[in-house]
């Protein structure tokens, strides 16, 4: 049976040295690129964000997520009214707003 499987030498066996903070290091520092490259910058810009969006105000000029950019003329606590054209309003959901655009840029068109 020695010609299949090789015999056991149990002599050359030793056990492994050490705590057990070789395998950890590297996990943990996956875990502070991931935060530094992917996490940290997304808080950062839910934060701004955030802060957007309780700014705008009636009268500012913005674009939404969808592309439409107009005139805000109504303000709700969850909604508002974007003018996007002359006597086109629509309404869109507060969240929906990615940026504000400088005053007068809308009347260039």
């Amino acid at each position: 049976m020695s010609f299949f499987i090789s015999d056991a030498m149990a002599e050359g066996a030793e056990a492994a040295a050490g705590g057990g903070w070789e395998g950890i290091i590297p996990l943990v520092l996956l875990f502070v690129v991931f935060y530094f490259l992917l996490i940290r910058p997304q808080q950062k810009k839910v934060k701004e964000h955030k802060a957007l969006v309780e700014a705008i105000k009636k009268g500012d000029e913005v674009v939404t997520y969808g592309g439409l950019a107009g005139k805000i003329v109504e303000m709700g606590d969850a909604f508002c009214d974007i003018e996007i054209a002359e006597n086109v309003v629509v309404k869109v959901e507060r969240q929906n707003v990615s940026r504000l655009l400088p005053k007068g840029t809308l009347k260039g068109e």
